[in-house]
């Protein structure tokens, strides 16, 4: 792999001081400039690219979708609201004249007397006289209720069986659900035909009429994104990203909209797709297409929606993509695998996560990569932030939204101890769990030693633990073996980007039961009755069942637009067809610019300090070999 230092394309008046327009340089440069990164180590062999994108497994058909039970009438015995302190709370005669004892509303709910006391209701006559109710008012019977329950149609259509028994459900667990009418639930977003305010119909939503709704989440989302905002604001007036066609494929969120309302402003024309089937905002997606962004995308798709919202992004007659920014490696493997000539107008790929970047450095080996891609992944801003202190938060959310267990004195194994493994450690260990780690790289053991986890094998602890989590982004980490060995209730779920770490396929089987609870929360039930709890169908439990701090997301998106801007701007020539780390001075600005959050000064170095250091006063402070 070659070497290719240059400086980037862009100038950032703000970071100060003149550029260094020199191209050659050698492995340790003076003066930063883009390295290609060095390859990303990942546990276990690694897998081709075509193997990769091919192991997504369809999202788990589970129970069909019913009905919400009718709300049940309260009972007449009960006092009546509005009544004065300390009034008599006798029934009136006239509400007594329905004396048939089957009637709905003389049977009590839980099996108890309807009033209290000698398990009776008292009835008053006309003339004063009280009597007792017959002691069949006391049956508890709802078998009119239920009945009509379980008649209600199911209807199945072309998506994914990966909802909750009810909308509703949806709604009371997960901050991220959808203001869904539940009439639209039946019919697939695909079979739609939707139009915006402005006549356009060129998106797939599942219901557009959302779009006030996502608006205000957007809203939200800008006022915790200070640095986004911040580089729309400078660089709104030279329209960097002018003439640039970006087509997406990431977790569609409020923050992500600020994103692409970002590279809008900037002169960008942008088309995306939805990187997770279960991560995405209804409401948010509605309000992009309303705002006229082609977005194809919604909660829930199944593993052919998957593909073809990704397909409808790329395929379009007189669009040519000319960027991509995916989150994954789906959306290029796609391209590569249906439209390889579209890379001879893309100028390059920007990938934010493992898994991607891993597949990104597998076809650069193989020599397939024809088009400069940035590793925005293992730039520190991505590793130090996105990853490490976004899941330290997360990964308590997302258990308790979906479980609403107690941490304390839980025992935990967590696969994993990079910078998401480091971050649910921490987490976990602060709400009293009891916590094991397991490592392949004993550099990172070693680390989880001196921070007080025990080390061990899985297979040593997985009779005994309440909670596995995976944090490796590699295949195969969770076995059947290690499910069938696991302790009944035994939680287990996913915090790496890859769907494949926990062997989700090896479940679907005759003699397994799949039971839905909640939305994206299923028990998995062994013929003698052992259960496991498995979250989001082995997906990224974070944004499938939760939310991520949009704080952090801000210093993410910044560095995926400064990204783009760099790429797109590049001379022709500066970049190889390689994978190239951001340079440290573009890491060191998007820190910069969230530091006013925080009412934070930095100290500036004098002259003679930056002599001596053999540094410019404004930076790069570290050089890029430095490990922070």
């Amino acid at each position: 792999m070659s070497v290719q230092v240059a400086a980037p394309a862009v100038e950032l008046k703000e970071l100060g001081g003149p550029r260094d327009k020199g191209a050659a340089a050698p492995s340790r440069p003076a003066e930063p400039g883009l390295l290609p990164a060095p390859g990303l180590g990942v546990a276990g062999a690694p897998c081709p690219l075509p193997a990769a994108a091919g192991e997504r497994e369809a999202a788990a058909p589970g129970p069909g979708c019913g009905a919400e039970r009718p709300p049940v009438s309260g009972c007449p015995g009960l006092p009546a609201a509005g009544l004065p302190p300390g009034a008599a709370k006798v029934p009136q005669a006239s509400a007594m004249k329905r004396s048939d004892p089957h009637h709905p509303q003389h049977r009590h709910r839980d099996g108890g007397d309807g009033g209290g006391g000698a398990g009776r209701e008292a009835l008053v006559s006309p003339d004063g006289t009280v009597t007792e109710a017959p002691r069949t008012v006391k049956k508890i019977q709802f078998a009119d209720q239920k009945q009509e329950f379980n008649k209600r149609p199911t209807k199945i259509g072309r998506r994914s069986l990966s909802r909750s028994i009810s909308q509703s459900s949806t709604d009371s667990y997960s901050s991220a659900a959808s203001y869904t009418d539940s009439s639209d639930d039946e019919t697939s977003p695909r079979d739609k035909q939707q139009k915006n305010s402005k006549g356009s119909s060129d998106f797939c939503v599942k219901n557009i009429k959302q779009a006030e709704f996502g608006r205000r989440e957007i809203e939200i989302a800008e006022q915790e994104m200070p640095a986004l905002m911040a580089l729309r604001k400078r660089a709104q007036g030279e329209k960097p990203l002018a003439g640039a066609k970006i087509v997406g494929c990431t977790h569609i969120t409020a923050q992500t909209a600020v994103l692409m309302e970002t590279l809008g402003a900037l002169g960008a024309q942008c088309r995306w797709a939805a990187c997770n089937i279960y991560s995405t905002l209804n409401e948010v997606a509605a309000a992009l297409a309303e705002s006229g962004f082609p977005v194809f995308a919604w909660k829930g798709e199944s593993e052919d929606d998957f593909w073809w919202c990704i397909d409808r992004c790329v395929n379009v007659e007189g669009w040519q993509p000319n960027m991509i920014l995916d989150d994954g490696g789906d959306l290029t493997h796609w391209i590569y695998k249906k439209y390889p000539n579209m890379f001879k107008k893309i100028k390059g790929i920007v990938e934010e996560s493992v898994t991607g970047v891993h597949r990104l450095y597998q076809l650069s080996k193989a020599g397939k990569l024809c088009v400069p891609a940035m590793n925005v992944n293992d730039s520190v801003t991505k590793q130090k932030f996105d990853n490490l202190y976004c899941c330290r938060e997360s990964i308590l959310d997302g258990l308790k939204r979906t479980t609403d267990m107690m941490f304390g004195g839980k025992q935990v194994v967590v696969c994993g101890y990079g910078e998401v493994g480091k971050g649910c450690c921490a987490a976990l260990k602060a709400m009293g769990s009891i916590v094991y780690v397991t490592e392949i790289d004993p550099i990172c053991a070693l680390q989880a030693c001196m921070d007080g986890f025990r080390l061990v094998k899985l297979n040593e602890v997985i009779r005994q633990v309440d909670i596995v989590i995976t944090c490796t982004g590699n295949k195969n980490v969770v076995t059947r073996e290690h499910l069938d060995r696991m302790k009944n209730s035994c939680i287990v779920c996913n915090m790496g980007h890859s769907n494949t770490e926990i062997d989700v396929a090896s479940l679907r089987t005759p003699e397994l039961t799949w039971e839905r609870v909640r939305s994206q929360v299923d028990h998995v039930i062994w013929p003698d009755g052992k259960r496991i709890v498995l979250l989001a169908e082995g997906r990224l439990l974070n944004l499938s069942c939760s939310t991520v701090p949009t704080f952090v997301l801000s210093i993410t998106a910044t560095t995926q637009a400064l990204a783009l801007i760099e790429l797109y701007n590049a001379p022709e020539g500066r970049y190889k067809q390689d994978v190239y780390l951001l340079p440290k001075k573009m890491d060191e600005y998007v820190a910069s610019l969230h530091l006013p959050t925080f009412d934070a000064h930095l100290t500036e170095l004098t002259d003679e300090q930056a002599k001596y250091l053999g540094l410019n006063k404004n930076g790069p402070f570290k050089p890029n070999y430095y490990r922070y």
